[in-house]
């Protein structure tokens, strides 16, 4: 059995994450609106989100059987990958929060909607640019086999994400 040093430090910066002092973190983080309003103590998403994508990286490693040579490159362009995704969801989720603004208020201003709608369209166009130019990157460390399985790697982390949301959702959720 080959010691993998990677694959152990990994496996220690996912533990360290998971027993982050929970107690020692200010009241109020942690908070979710939208999964049962409810609050894991300590735990921001953002913290939730960076333990997930250590164990997406630690999966990708595994199932892509990522060699030791294409790792570090493989690291550093995964990370861009997912970085750009982040951001780019997250500048959407403002223009479509300015949108939702202007569609409940009283006297929506017209002018302000039709550019927040042109500058979701441009963002649209300039994240499917970016994301592209990610996954030709990515491609560039792996070998066909690799590059198919991680495509199917993706959709299945991108199902796992939704199984969980929905099981905390359904966690938060008063007994009847």
């Amino acid at each position: 059995m080959r010691f993998d040093v990677k694959r152990v430090a990994m496996a220690g910066v996912l533990a360290l994450a998971v027993s982050h002092p929970l107690a020692a973190q200010p009241p109020g983080r942690g908070q979710f609106p939208g999964i049962g309003g409810g609050d894991l103590p300590g735990v921001s998403p953002g913290e939730i989100q960076r333990m997930f994508d250590s164990y997406a990286l630690m999966q990708a490693q595994e199932q892509l059987k990522i060699n030791d040579e294409q790792f570090p490159q493989f690291l550093a362009r995964f990370k861009a990958l997912q970085d750009t995704r982040r951001k780019n969801e997250q500048e959407r989720a403002r223009i479509v929060q300015d949108l939702r603004r202007q569609v409940n208020d009283a006297q929506p201003d017209e002018a302000v909607m039709k550019d927040r709608l042109k500058a979701l369209g441009e963002l649209d166009a300039r994240a499917a640019a970016e994301v592209s130019k990610g996954y030709d990157a990515i491609n560039q460390v792996l070998d066909i086999r690799q590059q198919a399985k991680f495509r199917v790697f993706e959709e299945n982390m991108e199902r796992r994400k939704l199984e969980l949301v929905t099981r905390a959702r359904q966690a938060k959720r008063p007994k009847l």
